[in-house]
This record gives structure tokens, sequence and C-alpha cells, in this order.
């Protein structure tokens, strides 16, 4: 129990029979249910480099968390089996990339130091003709841009921004807006909804893991596969008994009684991860009542679910399906 964890129930017994820590998993089963990140090269699109990982583990589905344009380089997070379910997540949480902007004429520091603290913030984008996505305008949130460097006309920032933000067309925008003009020259994504550029493997290192697993040996495929429930590390949580697994992975909403557990920080309508007593993530779900409720009211719903994770079965079923 930690300190940022409300506990609702002391005495919660852990069933070794059901059930497997993220962390004593088998390289078979990572891949029914984990992500790798993969360090993007530039050339090909996101989804040729998903599909490649795809044909190099053999698996049957895989998903990427966040589309990257064949120019960018860096953090690609691709998902596997159930874990594609969870890509969602991925394309909506915040990224940052380290980039070079191209200024096509004179600007003095001041003026854009001044231009680019304007953009921080809350700001409204039309998405560039050659994206996947409507063309409407849309708003978006920057949450910091540092200048690290200039050499001239070329700049070298570092955003932090809203997921489904389009660093090229900020770019562009920032020139317009020092009626100069500017564009992207190379971009590189180095965090990804909290996975960074540091855990990332390229295409080679995969497909020499894949090669060794083929060969009986899985040490360089686990090195390289993460659990699904990295996805959700910074996420509020709760902990449920073991009673409460499998109504949840049936799609019934998580119920007061089986709680053990919660973050302090738990507001209604928070997107809350719900794990078993071995850190196993069962569903994502909504919260219906704040931490301090959540952990003292005897009976109601606690949290809505969203998506459920867990196969039905992985626990007993300990509950009746009659209303």
């Amino acid at each position: 129990m930690t300190a940022h964890m409300l506990v609702r129930t002391k005495k919660a017994p852990i069933d070794s029979r059901y059930g497997k820590r993220p962390d004593e998993r088998t390289a078979k089963e990572m891949l029914s249910d984990g992500l790798i990140i993969i360090d993007k090269p530039m050339g090909p699109t996101s989804h040729q480099v998903t599909a490649w990982a795809r044909e190099i583990i053999g698996v049957g589905k895989a998903a990427h968390g966040g589309t990257l344009d064949p120019r960018v380089t860096g953090v690609l997070p691709i998902g596997f089996g159930s874990a594609v379910r969870a890509m969602d997540y991925l394309h909506e949480a915040s990224k940052r990339y380290i980039g070079v902007m191209r200024l096509h004429g004179e600007v003095d520091d001041a003026d854009l130091q001044r231009v680019v603290d304007e953009f921080t913030g809350e700001i409204y984008q039309m998405p560039p003709v050659r994206s996947a996505v409507k063309r409407s305008m849309r708003k978006r949130t920057i949450h910091s841009i540092g200048i690290l460097e200039r050499k001239n006309r070329d700049v070298l920032l570092d955003v932090k921004c809203e997921g489904g933000t389009y660093v090229r067309t900020l770019f562009v925008d920032i020139g317009e807006a020092l009626s100069v003009g500017a564009h992207m020259q190379d971009l590189r994504r180095v965090d990804s909804g909290g996975f960074t550029e540091d855990q990332a493997f390229t295409l080679h290192a995969l497909r020499d893991a894949a090669e060794y697993y083929r060969e009986d040996d899985e040490s360089e495929l686990i090195r390289i596969l993460r659990p699904i429930e990295d996805i959700f590390s910074g996420w509020e949580r709760v902990v449920v008994k073991d009673s409460a697994v499998d109504a949840l992975c049936h799609g019934a909403d998580l119920a007061l009684p089986g709680i053990v557990e919660l973050s302090r920080s738990i507001q209604v309508g928070a997107k809350v991860a719900i794990f078993s007593l071995k850190d196993e993530i069962v569903a994502t779900g909504t919260a219906a009542l704040n931490a301090q409720p959540m952990s003292a009211e005897k009976d109601g719903v606690a949290v809505k679910l969203e998506r459920v994770f867990m196969k039905p079965g992985t626990y007993p079923r300990i509950w009746s399906s009659r209303s």
C-alpha cells in the first residue's frame, strides 16, 4: 500500500492460482497482451513500420499509438493482441518533440522568443492537406515550447504538446506570426504518453530478438516487449478483489464493495484504470464518485466501465447474472 492510495479493504488475500504478475509473463504471453516501443526511422509511414513489426514477430493484430509522418523519426509505441484496444489512449496522450524550425527571413532573438511564447497554451490548428483526418479547425494545447539552440535561421525547439498536435503546422504558424514564414526542417518524437526514446528499439533489434526466440531463447524478446500495464502507469488507479474481477471482464460496472484501494486524487469523470491485486490491468472506466466517498460509502457504482482488457475466465466467477 502506498501513500498516494486510500485503503478501503485491509484484508485482501491474493490467490496464486489465478492470473499472473506482469513481470512473470513469458514472451508468448506478452505477445498476446503487450507492446513494443520502436524507434521509427525516416522514410516509411507509421503503418508500414507497424506492419513490419507484426510480420517480424508473427502476430495477427498490431496497431500503433500516435502517427508519425514519414520524415519524422522517434518513439512509436506498437501494441499487439488485446493491447491494440489501448492504442487510442496513446493517441490522446501528451507528446514531446525536438525539431528544427527553419525561418525564411531574419528575426531577432527577442521577437522569436515573444512569438514562441504566444503559442504556449490553447491554440487552433487546421490539419495539413495530407493528414488522415477531416480538415476542420481544431483546438490543441501546447504545454511548453523551449528554444534550445539557434544557428542563423535554424531554430532547435523542444515542444511538449497534447496528442493530435501537428508540429509541422505549428512551425508554419509560428513563421506566419513572425511575418517571415518558416517550415519544419527536421523532427523527432522523444516521448509519447510517457514512453521515451531511451526505451525504444530499432526494427533490426526486434528482428534479431525474434530470431533468437524462434531458436528457443526468449531473453532478448522479453527485454524488448513491455506489458500492456505500462500504458496505464500514470493513470488514476483502482485495485479490486479477486472476487470482483470476472464480473468486470463480463462488462459489469465496478461496485464499491469490490474495491481494495484507490488513488487519493480521483475525481468524478476522471479516467480510471482498474487493476487486480497482481497489478494486472482488468479494465478502464470513468469515475462515478470522488476518492473520499469511493473509499467510505457502502454501496453503489464506483467506476462506469469503458473498455475491458482481461479475458473472462482468468479469475473464477463469483457472481450471479440474475438481477
